[in-house]
């Protein structure tokens, strides 16, 4: 009995630590991210080292389409503590976000 105990429960970590090494945690994507973010700040940095008048744009919009990356993934953080609470908090969560998309939007149409 004791062993039958011991052997369902190794058996169930055992599943739930290979299930947490192969699917696409919030950690692993948040990692992922400052990674992918990492590189095009980096990008970007190199290129504003070089001093070239004509990639400032290019620089504007690297740094711009990491912004988005970043705020992507804490909108949808963001809506998963929203989603349950009242309408209130869903549409303060709407107007935040649309400022701040207007807030990356807008300085990279002004190119």
């Amino acid at each position: 009995m004791a062993n039958s105990k011991k052997t369902s429960s190794s058996s169930s970590s055992s599943s739930s630590r290979s299930s947490s090494k192969s699917s696409w945690g919030l950690n692993k994507i948040s990692f992922w991210t400052i990674v992918a973010v990492t590189i095009l700040y980096a990008i970007s940095l190199v290129l504003s080292l070089v001093d070239a008048s004509s990639l400032s744009s290019v620089i504007k919009v690297l740094q711009g389409i990491a912004t988005a990356i970043m705020i992507c993934i804490v909108a949808i953080l963001a809506w998963r503590y929203v989603r349950s609470r009242p309408v209130v908090w869903k549409v303060l969560y709407i107007i935040c976000l649309l400022i701040v998309i207007a807030g990356v939007i807008i300085p990279l149409i002004q190119l």
